[in-house]
């Protein structure tokens, strides 16, 4: 500031020296000198410029801290450059009489708004770097920091506006106190989002990077911004999809990170089994069945536990009808679930079960409700893909026959 201070006293002792020679016309004069003040300006801004776009940068690489290097920057230094012109204005408004007010208002103006720029800038450096820390993962915070810097415009504005009408910027806000509801109209979508935001960070409802899918609109990707109007979708299909954050609240959507983290995800789907290919398995099939590695112990303790039910019971067991008798249909769910816990790409610690679902006209639901050890999703696809080519060719084996509906009108 001393530096600053003695540049506009060596610039004001010019002024004072080369007064004499200027016009004694008072627009020659006003011209002449507001000329004078513009080069002086311009001069100041340009060396003002070269040095903040220097300096700084040679003193942040000396040091060993990473916040400084987000700090200075031209975002933030930039503004400077053009205080030096509105001080010198400021300073020497004085030499022209008719216009002082004037000029010292409209220099004080633009310190101001240098002001707010600079701490714009500071603001957004913060953010950056914020984003480079562990915590970035667990609280997004551009939304409020894009609050910070719409209240800071807001005074700036009001300061503004005051110094230019000459009013107190009290009676300013007094009166923009009794406009409250003309504005809670105006920016009742930002008044919204901020809500929204705050409920989505509180919550940790989802964050950058998630996967999230909205029907409602259409969006299923990756969450690549969250700000404060609206929250930025990557589609798979590389589409961006911008939903403002408040509606994204209000709607129904799907977070599929905890599955990303648990490290499983969940295969649910049926293979539709036509009804008239169910039976009971005589000898023959049995002893087929035997020979099929994955159910062979099943199936000779199945025949060990039936046989002595049928014999305490006194069941006739020359009609297969009469007592307990395995089926192909029971037989082909238990060799699903031992194929699908001998498959190394199912997850051991999660869910396996294979099910009836309820019958209906397009057959007998037997339902696989497992989980892959894989959440890519490329990699999902194919041990989903893997897993039913396999049972819908196995199928036939145990004598059953996989329902699909006749479309050819003339059979």
């Amino acid at each position: 500031m001393s530096q600053v201070r003695a540049l506009v006293e060596a610039l004001g002792m010019v002024v004072e020296y080369m007064n004499p020679y200027l016009p004694s016309d008072p627009v020659l004069y006003s011209a002449t000198v507001l000329g004078i003040l513009a080069v002086m300006g311009f001069v100041g801004w340009a060396a003002t410029r070269r040095v903040v776009s220097v300096w700084p940068e040679n003193l942040v690489g000396k040091t060993d801290t990473v916040l400084d290097d987000y700090l200075v920057t031209k975002e933030v230094l930039e503004p400077l450059s053009y205080l030096v012109p509105a001080i010198i204005f400021y300073n020497f408004a004085y030499t022209i009489p008719q216009f002082a007010v004037a000029i010292e208002r409209i220099s004080i103006c633009v310190i101001i708004l240098c002001g707010v720029l600079i701490f714009q800038g500071i603001i957004n450096s913060l953010g950056e770097y914020y984003q480079t820390t562990k915590y970035a993962d667990g609280l997004n915070i551009k939304s409020y920091l894009q609050v910070v810097k719409l209240i800071v415009w807001g005074l700036g504005i009001v300061a503004v506006v005051s110094i230019l009408v000459n009013k107190n910027p009290v009676l300013l806000l007094s009166g923009i106190g009794a406009m409250t509801a003309v504005l809670l109209l105006i920016f009742r979508d930002t008044i919204l989002a901020l809500v929204a935001s705050i409920q989505i960070n509180s919550s940790s409802l989802f964050k950058q990077g998630d996967w999230i899918e909205v029907p409602q609109f259409g969006a299923n990707g990756i969450v690549v911004d969250i700000a404060l109007q609206g929250v930025k979708i990557e589609n798979w299909d590389k589409t961006i999809s911008v939903i403002p954050t408040h509606k994204l609240i209000e709607s129904t959507f799907k977070n599929w990170k905890n599955m990303e983290k648990s490290g499983g995800r969940r295969i649910k789907r049926s293979i539709w089994i036509d009804m008239n290919s169910i039976s009971l398995c005589d000898g023959e099939m049995l002893q087929k069945f035997k020979k099929f590695d994955l159910i062979k112990g099943y199936i000779e303790g199945k025949q060990v536990e039936i046989e002595e039910y049928n014999q305490m019971n006194g069941f006739d067991s020359s009609e297969i009808i009469n007592g307990r008798s395995l089926t192909n249909i029971g037989t082909f769910r238990a060799y699903v679930e031992a194929y699908l816990k001998e498959n190394g790409n199912i997850s051991e610690d999660m869910m396996c079960m294979v099910r009836q679902l309820e019958p209906s006209e397009k057959g007998l639901p037997i339902q696989i409700y497992v989980f892959s050890n894989d959440t890519d999703w490329v990699r999902y696809e194919e041990i989903q893909a893997d897993i039913f080519d396999h049972l819908l060719a196995v199928v036939p084996e145990f004598g059953l026959r996989i329902f699909q509906r006749n479309t050819d009108l003339g059979k």
